[in-house]
């Protein structure tokens, strides 16, 4: 087809299909025009091949035929959406004959640059005869004529040149999409014009997930000498970005699902329904898969006036013994959730969890790459074998988790990332399998400031019991023979439909019933610790808040906008569970929050402060040289054992509060 054939031809098309949008695009100052391809190709088909096949020379007699159209349209962009799915290729499969080919893409942003003025063209003047060349600068290197029609050659005067605003991202495969094992490769992705707009900027943040439509080029290699390399890289022109479904408020909802799920939700049994939906194929952990289905839909998140912020985010820990099932919970989480990211304790550090900067070649400097739980914002981060992660690993997660940010000072970049991710991790306990005669709290093998920051903590032992045994072997056997033994009554698609309409219609409030119940509970654990003469901590405002989020996320499951007096009981029976089990101190027949809060538990603290007391008392009497033996008579008079005297002499040396000048004698530092 000729290229006066084409351009007319197009105008047609835009006449009939797209004139008030061309006109109120122009009359808005924008510079593109988005059009569907499936209309092109029914209205000509060979314009429709051409496109596909030669897409720069076909794109440039679009922009013409705008410019005829209306004048006023100059350098008018033609933006194509909407492609056969014959054009979509995996970056991997890209080779030599797909180059200057019209293709689609789909991947997550790994990076992305800063914005740049890039030249399209520029204007040089002859010296000598004062003629105007004119050179279009397609290539990375600027181009200067080459000589004169007057038979000057070299030293021109550059007149004028055309910018226009161009970005670099880098693309990455969806690991979804990977065969087992795979590496996911990733391509340079050129963005300019209207496609680096503040606007269309969100769409392509790190860890955003889009599809692009565009060209294939390929680059030429410059090699260290200064020449140029028979090996030539490749970059992908973009023509037009669309954002995937992501996140729960990305998913949309047909009027006819709507009304299936406000019929579900009056279901008198509606909650037993998706506690079993949850998790069809893993036997028992009933209050595991209520504490998932809470997490799954989250509380309201809080942005008050002065600024500071309540995360609605409940995250929740599993701990327990080797094949308790915890790594298939995970893995369901990722089947349900949205923007759901799974990573294993070994295989994963701090920078490839929160962020790191990287030295960039395609941009030159340094950018910033997101990690997992920056990926995984507004969705489920499941993080398995939580305990095999080196100790300063798990401390870039303290952000993460609480202020729900990342913050990075590296390489002259000082950024911060949002993570609103809700996390749920899973570990095993410090020697594998639980003791059952030591406290499930002095097992798990984390830091107490991680663990503080867990919602909801759930021990999962595996004790035989003859009854038990004999239910999961019989369901876990039937699960073999028969692939449809147990399905959900709520299939998997439906869940999430029913959890993402809670998460986006529904931001309940507390009623004056839930919060006297919260307050009631959180009381009566306080002043039964005060009572009871020890000096422990059984709750703290952290738990307060954590109740808060748990109750807020039962009235969401209700489809309810305010938080009644049942929410706030379920909330505190699930938060009363885990204390119980995590937290529960056997001494003082208390609940001890000390035991997970901080490296010490509460009686263990109080013994080392009458300790400490007596040695001031005998200093006062003695001198600074005191002698053990009257240590541990005095502390035999307040009820303190003799191993329990000297255990806590060690934990003073350790800190620096004691030493000892001779054998045999004390003194204060």
């Amino acid at each position: 087809m000729e290229l006066t054939e084409l351009t007319k031809k197009f105008a047609e098309f835009l006449e009939t299909n797209y004139q008030v949008e061309l006109l109120e695009n122009v009359r808005k100052g924008k510079k593109s025009i988005q059009i569907d391809f499936s209309k092109l190709i029914t209205f000509e088909p060979e314009i429709g091949d051409l496109l596909l096949d030669d897409p720069e020379e076909t794109l440039k007699a679009f922009e013409l035929s705008i410019e005829q159209l209306n004048p006023k349209a100059k350098n008018f962009t033609v933006r194509v959406k909407n492609l056969p799915e014959s054009t979509g290729i995996f970056i991997r499969n890209i080779r030599s004959k797909e180059l200057g080919k019209f293709l689609t893409l789909e991947g997550v942003v790994r990076r992305k640059s800063d914005v740049r003025p890039h030249v399209t063209s520029a204007k040089f003047e002859c010296p000598s005869c004062g003629n105007t060349i004119s050179i279009l600068q397609l290539d990375n290197k600027f181009k200067e004529p080459s000589r004169c029609s007057c038979g000057r050659k070299g030293k021109f005067r550059l007149l004028n040149k055309e910018l226009v605003d161009a970005q670099g991202l880098v693309l990455e495969e969806i690991p979804e999409k990977l065969d087992g094992g795979e590496q996911p490769k990733r391509l340079d992705v050129f963005l300019k014009n209207d496609l680096v707009s503040p606007l269309s900027e969100k769409k392509t943040n790190p860890g955003s997930r889009i599809v692009l439509t565009g060209i294939v080029k390929e680059v030429p290699i410059i090699t260290r000498s200064g020449a140029q390399s028979t090996k030539f890289d490749l970059v992908f022109e973009a023509n037009c970005v669309d954002s995937v479904e992501e996140d729960f408020n990305d998913i949309s909802i047909s009027k006819e699902e709507e009304e299936k799920i406000i019929t579900l939700s009056k279901d008198p049994k509606i909650n037993s329904l998706l506690i079993e939906s949850v998790a069809p194929s893993i036997y028992g952990h009933e209050k595991i898969k209520e504490a998932l289905l809470l997490q799954l839909v989250g509380g309201v998140r809080k942005v008050r006036e002065d600024g500071g912020v309540t995360r609605g985010d409940i995250h929740m820990l599993l701990v327990g013994d080797p094949g308790g099932g915890k790594s298939q919970i995970l893995k369901r989480v990722g089947k349900i959730g949205i923007k759901a990211r799974y990573v294993t304790g070994r295989g994963a550090s701090g920078a490839g969890l929160t962020a790191t900067v990287v030295k960039d070649e395609f941009i030159q400097g340094w950018s910033l790459e997101a990690g997992a739980l920056v990926l995984a914002n507004k969705g489920i981060a499941a993080i398995d074998e939580l305990d095999k992660m080196s100790k300063e690993d798990t401390w870039s997660m303290h952000e993460a988790m609480e202020q729900q940010s990342v913050s990075i000072s590296k390489a002259n970049i000082q950024a911060t990332l949002r993570c609103e991710t809700t996390i749920i991790a899973a570990a095993n306990p410090k020697f594998g399998r639980f003791d059952p005669y030591e406290t499930v709290a002095s097992q798990i093998n984390l830091p107490s400031t991680l663990i503080n920051r867990f919602d909801l903590i759930f021990p999962i032992k595996d004790l035989p019991d003859e009854k038990k045994d004999e239910k999961l072997a019989s369901f876990i056997l039937e699960l073999h023979k028969d692939d449809s033994y147990n399905e959900a009554e709520i299939p998997t698609d439906l869940l999430r439909k029913y959890i993402a309409y809670a998460k986006q219609n529904f931001r309940p409030k507390l009623t004056q019933m839930a919060i006297d119940e919260i307050k009631e509970y959180f009381l009566k654990l306080r002043q039964g610790a005060s009572a009871s003469g020890t000096k422990t901590i059984p709750i703290s405002a952290r738990q307060l808040e954590g109740l808060v989020r748990l109750s807020e996320a039962s009235a969401k499951i209700r489809l309810s906008d305010k938080v009644m007096k049942k929410d706030a009981q379920k909330a505190v029976a699930l938060l009363d569970y885990c204390l119980r089990q995590v937290a529960f101190d056997e001494e003082t027949g208390t609940i001890d929050i000390d035991r997970i809060a901080t490296e010490m538990p509460a009686t263990q603290r109080n013994k080392l402060i009458k300790v400490k007391e007596i040695i001031i008392e005998l200093e006062k009497q003695v001198g600074k040289l005191i002698p053990l033996e009257d240590l541990i008579q005095a502390a035999a008079e307040q009820g303190l054992e003799e191993n329990e005297v000297e255990e806590a002499i060690q934990k003073l040396k350790r800190a620096g509060d004691v030493y000892e000048p001779k054998n045999g004698f004390l003194s204060r530092i």
